[in-house]
């Protein structure tokens, strides 16, 4: 290693390796890329923050992460909010951020100077996004955004016209009925459509809905997410008022989570991000456990790695499948040419992981700002020992994180 950069990869008996650590049996993995994390700050800094969402994030082998432009206030829509949002993340970070602008009605022509500022892409909702501040797309709207830069657009694929507005519930199955999938089937054929006409690079965000995955096979120019909550969870198992378990794109049934491994093993899906959106326990609305008025967001920040692997080798994937999901393909996809693999020339961002070690959840013991998440008291394999940032130990203690532009990374 030389400068934080990984220099040569050697063989275990190689000559001169004298003083080296050896790890025994635990696995070496390159640090996790996540594309898709929610923290916040600034403006809703009480809901999570850039200390607490990257101290969480090095927790769990997470080295990278790149934050969406909505919930914070202002959201990063133009320069100027991209400015505060950098301001904000100074000096905070235990891992390195890279930051996303958003598409919304109106901001076109700001478009070109966010990107030229450094943002890896923008974000566009085609259904309401929860904030008023940034509201969602059209399909007009989106080709008329992709059509002001040449740049990467990623997008929340609900078709509002399907979702039939939730009444007041405890009931997990009444809220899931209120965004069928076919919301999903439909808005995600329509950015195949796009991205078909205008030739710009779309990437479907949190596809729950397997059946969504049609559209988008053998479209070069069209990529696909989903996340560990959607790959792990079922609607049949969440309880009545469990409103922790709530998310847009809502999770779906056993049957569904096993076709979206299929999509895995296929290769239509080509990454697993978090889709960390944390906020305050008032707004998860515990106390009446009702559905309809609680916050659509999971937090998994620290545990999506063994959240993942748990389902993963239980199906016959390995420790390689998990880190193409988890790192190579997310920083392939956004353009972070020194992330995501154990190779001369990336960063030493690396992660100790004991495949073999088991654990029961404890929401109390998470690092992100609030003890909130349906993975509360779930037995999960495979703990995150130590993390690397170039390769010097992240403490959680000094923040070592960089701030990172689009085409230096």
């Amino acid at each position: 290693m030389s400068d934080g950069r990984i220099v040569a990869v050697e063989a275990y008996d190689a000559d001169g390796l004298d003083g080296a650590q050896d790890l025994g049996d635990t696995a070496l993995l390159p640090g996790l890329v996540d594309t898709h994390v929610h923290v916040n700050e600034p403006g809703r800094t009480e809901w999570e923050g850039f200390s607490s969402a990257t101290r969480a994030a090095a927790a769990g082998g997470v080295t990278t992460i790149v934050d969406m432009p909505l919930n914070s206030l202002p959201p990063t829509v133009s320069v100027a909010a991209l400015a505060q949002k950098r301001a904000a993340a100074t000096g905070q970070c235990h891992v390195d951020v890279g930051f996303w602008g958003g598409a919304i009605p109106g901001n076109a022509a700001d478009l070109p100077a966010l990107y030229d500022a450094g943002v890896f892409g923008f974000k566009a909702f085609l259904v309401d996004s929860g904030v008023p501040e940034f509201p969602p797309l059209d399909p007009s709207g989106l080709r008329t955004a992709i059509g002001a830069v040449d740049a990467l657009f990623v997008v929340h694929a609900e078709d509002p016209d399907e979702i039939v507005p939730a009444a007041a519930s405890r009931r997990y199955a009444d809220f899931v009925d209120s965004r069928p999938a076919k919301a999903e089937t439909g808005a995600v054929a329509a950015v195949v459509e796009a991205a078909k006409e205008t030739g710009a690079r779309l990437h479907v965000l949190h596809v729950s809905a397997a059946p969504a995955l049609a559209a988008t096979m053998g479209v070069a120019n069209v990529t696909v997410e989903t996340c560990p909550h959607y790959l792990t969870l079922t609607a049949e198992e969440v309880p009545d008022g469990a409103t922790e378990f709530k998310c847009c794109p809502p999770i779906r049934g056993a049957d569904n989570r096993e076709a979206l491994w299929q999509g895995l093993a296929t290769g239509a899906i080509d990454c697993v991000v978090s889709d960390h959106s944390p906020c305050t326990p008032e707004l998860k609305r515990g106390d009446t456990g009702d559905f309809a008025a609680a916050w659509g967001g999971i937090a998994s920040l620290q545990i999506g790695l063994p959240v993942v692997w748990t389902q993963a080798t239980a199906r016959g994937f390995t420790l390689t499948d998990v880190v193409r999901w988890m790192a190579q393909r997310p920083a392939e996809i956004v353009g972070l040419t020194r992330k995501g693999r154990i190779a001369a020339g990336y960063d030493a961002d690396l992660v100790a992981f004991d495949p073999d070690a088991a654990f029961v959840v404890d929401a109390g013991r998470l690092r992100h700002r609030h003890p909130v998440t349906p993975y509360h008291g779930r037995a999960l394999l495979g703990k995150v020992q130590r993390t690397w940032l170039r390769g010097t130990v992240v403490d959680g203690v000094a923040p070592l994180g960089r701030l990172l532009v689009r085409g230096s990374s």
